[in-house]
């Protein structure tokens, strides 16, 4: 009989090790999944946040696209060029750890500075158009932060699953089955010379 890859001695040292290889593994099955439990919270958490996020991206970037439309349709596709800060916009992922998974937790977003030299968009369409785009990038970015952190949660997640699932279905149940056997052993050991020290009782010298 082995237990982690070590033997396991005959009586009563055996039993000792066993009742305690079967606490630690229990203990490590609730450990594990209370940590399961806290992984799906925050992963039902972010998807939630994703599909938020995704709701607002897809709403703002259907009403920049008709300012746009309006845009255009009003100062011509040269008023585009002109209505295109040449600053770019800055976006910082925000990163947290929960039950050592790595996962992005927010998004910092800088919006993209005209500068007193560059003109501003020729017409209002645009400038609507502008800004409704700006909420779409940043909505996007955040729509893929909190997809990515339920992604990478989950996949931790099923790992933690199939670890509780080992330990509930196979390791306990061999531990509790090997210890049974020791224990009945041991107490059948004890019967037999409970029996022996009676018989010499019975018949020892008068």
């Amino acid at each position: 009989m082995t237990v982690h890859g070590q033997r396991v001695p005959p009586g009563r040292a055996g039993r000792l090790r066993l009742r305690r290889s079967l606490a630690t593994a229990l203990r490590g099955a609730d450990l594990l999944e209370r940590k399961l439990r806290l992984l799906l919270d925050r992963e039902r958490t972010a998807r939630r946040a994703a599909q938020e996020a995704g709701r607002v991206w897809r709403e703002r970037l259907a009403e920049a696209d008709t300012w746009l439309v309006r845009g255009v349709l009003l100062g011509g596709e040269r008023s585009l060029a002109e209505a295109v800060p040449a600053d770019r916009a800055r976006i910082d992922v925000q990163w947290a750890a929960l039950m050592g998974v790595r996962h992005p937790a927010a998004v910092d977003w800088a919006d993209p500075v005209r500068s007193p030299a560059e003109p501003t968009p020729p017409n209002t369409a645009l400038t609507h158009a502008e800004t409704a785009y700006r909420a779409a990038v940043r909505a996007a970015a955040e729509h893929a932060a909190h997809r990515a952190a339920a992604d990478l949660l989950a996949a931790e997640a099923e790992r933690t699953r199939q670890r509780v699932r080992a330990l509930r279905r196979h390791w306990i149940p061999r531990l509790q089955r090997e210890l049974a056997s020791v224990e009945l052993g041991l107490e059948e050991a004890e019967h037999e010379e409970a029996v022996r020290r009676r018989w010499a009782a019975s018949h020892g010298p008068r």
